[in-house]
């Protein structure tokens, strides 16, 4: 690309919320070509994976050691054509306060993007990482297959957000494994607000550490004839282990999701709680809400609420009272239901996204 295509490409990125000012240490990959790979922090390192591995002989053991490289057509298709992806490693110790921002966007027609992520938080690291998938033309065919390995140390702290900004066009297929050690805690928040042909994930968190947590978080908008297949567990193995996984829905136009949740307590002293809402605005889209509590201990305490349902007369009305007509007041209630407060956000990235969020529906 030239200087003119990636200042273009670069500034787009930005409407995702992420920051590639001398402020914040960033990684953006373009089909399979890098174009920004800085790091601003000295206990911080941002590298492409495949820029990483020749830097680490050590790295390649972590390659494909929470996901099997057979698992499906796409795990393998990433095995065989490695095309990129970001190693971020947060190193010992370190309290990192800046931006960690990363971008993984297709503008070539028909391409198939495949990338491997592997995200190191060491031991008693603290940091937040806001990283997005976006396209650059909103109605051609292309392919994310996605592999993401986590690795959150003794006592390590990790904020992860990741927005997904589709096309009507595209199929997404990411594959995501975690894995946390003791005291560590993951926080792993999920967004898709715009239209995607097809996306199908199911992210799982193991808590192999006492005294380990992790949260899941997704907040989906399902718009246009999307097919959203996505979900998330934890693995509750070890001593007072702590879970939650939290998604909110929202289907329009003719939509589909099918929101997966799962957990699964495999220690006496584990305990989780499992929460599911979804908002129906046509009568053409489809919610399928499929939580699931798992119980292999004695003593695990797992609980859960779900429900699906259509915005409140009462609400609607009460809102348009004070002089918003009705399309005005359903945009105030879905808003509201995505509320970014329930992801832990740091403040700057909280701001970030709820501008992006408020400009979506500022356009619903």
């Amino acid at each position: 690309m030239n200087d003119e295509e990636v200042k273009r490409i670069i500034e787009k990125t930005q409407t995702l919320g992420l920051n590639s000012d001398k402020d914040a240490s960033s990684y953006i990959l373009a089909n399979d070509e890098v174009l920004l790979e800085k790091n601003q922090d000295e206990g911080l390192e941002i590298l492409d994976i495949r820029n990483a591995l020749k830097k680490y002989d050590w790295l390649k053991d972590y390659m494909f050691k929470l996901i099997d490289a057979n698992k499906d057509e796409f795990t393998k298709s990433a095995y065989d054509n490695l095309g990129g992806g970001y190693f971020i490693r947060i190193k010992k110790g370190a309290k990192v306060n800046i931006p960690i921002n990363s971008c993984l966007l297709i503008s070539k027609k028909d391409f198939v993007q495949r990338v491997h992520n592997i995200i190191i938080a060491e031991e008693g690291s603290t940091a937040n990482i806001l990283t997005g998938c976006m396209q650059e033309h909103n109605m051609e065919p292309y392919t994310h297959i996605g592999l993401s390995e986590f690795f959150i140390e003794k006592g390590a702290s990790l904020n992860f957000t990741m927005i997904h900004n589709w096309g009507n066009m595209t199929k997404v297929r990411p594959r995501t494994k975690a894995v946390v050690k003791e005291g560590g805690s993951f926080v792993s928040n999920y967004i898709l607000l715009q239209p995607v042909k097809d996306i199908q994930a199911y992210p799982i968190v193991d808590l192999k550490g006492a005294d380990s947590k992790a949260v899941l978080t997704s907040l989906i908008n399902g718009t246009s004839d999307s097919l959203i297949d996505i979900g998330s567990g934890i693995n509750l193995l070890a001593d007072n282990t702590r879970g939650e996984v939290i998604s909110r829905v929202i289907t329009q136009d003719e939509s589909t999701v099918i929101s997966r949740s799962m957990i699964h307590g495999q220690n006496e002293t584990s305990k989780a709680h499992l929460e599911c809402r979804g908002l129906i605005l046509s009568n053409k889209s489809r919610i399928h809400a499929v939580p699931e509590l798992i119980a292999s201990a004695n003593g695990t305490d797992l609980s859960h609420e779900a429900a699906v349902g259509k915005i409140a007369d009462k609400e609607l009305q009460y809102l348009m009272a004070r002089g918003l007509d009705k399309d005005q007041s359903t945009s105030v209630i879905v808003r509201g239901f995505l509320d970014t407060n329930i992801m832990g956000l740091p403040t700057e990235f909280k701001e970030k996204v709820d501008e992006m969020m408020d400009l979506v529906h500022d356009g619903m």
